[in-house]
């Protein structure tokens, strides 16, 4: 292939691809109500409900390739004391970032979080979409007690 042709087709290639991942994204792209946050846990298959039956929180994909999610758990008052505040970021989820998917999976890169140790890394979940439904799975991973387990996170579509 010539150099010229090289230096036209580059272009247009990357047109296609950025047409591409967008295409990819239009599944994701509006705003989910938060339904229910479970835990599961891989030897047993037995779930818990870390955030209570109960938690409130929504998940937003922008078609332009930013998502934003707020999780709170059922129950969280407003806080008295400082032990109180520290309490709450135990039942809260917060980051925002550009995302993009690939296959059934979207990968966010973190830009801002509740959690500062999520900032600067790529959060990868995978994802189905049920009709209007969106179930969010994180990887499994090991937990404190050694038991492997990973968030099941269903979200309904927001009309």
């Amino acid at each position: 292939m010539t150099r010229f042709k090289r230096l036209v087709m580059a272009p247009v290639l990357l047109v296609v691809m950025a047409a591409s991942f967008a295409a990819e994204r239009d599944v994701l792209v509006g705003n989910w109500r938060l339904v229910s946050f479970e835990r599961e846990y891989q030897s047993a298959g037995e779930r818990e409900y870390p955030m209570g039956k109960v938690p409130t929180g929504y998940i937003l994909f922008l078609p332009e390739g930013r998502m934003a999610v707020v999780i709170t758990a059922e129950g969280r008052k407003p806080p008295v004391t400082d032990q109180d505040r520290a309490g709450l970021f135990n039942t809260l989820v917060a980051y925002t970032g550009v995302y993009r998917v690939e296959g059934d999976k979207w990968i966010t890169t973190v830009d801002v979080s509740a959690n500062p140790a999520w900032v600067g890394t790529d959060q990868t979940r995978s994802f189905r979409i049920t009709g209007t439904r969106l179930q969010e799975m994180t990887a499994w991973a090991a937990r404190p007690d050694d038991r492997i387990a990973r968030a099941v996170i269903t979200y309904e579509r927001v009309k």
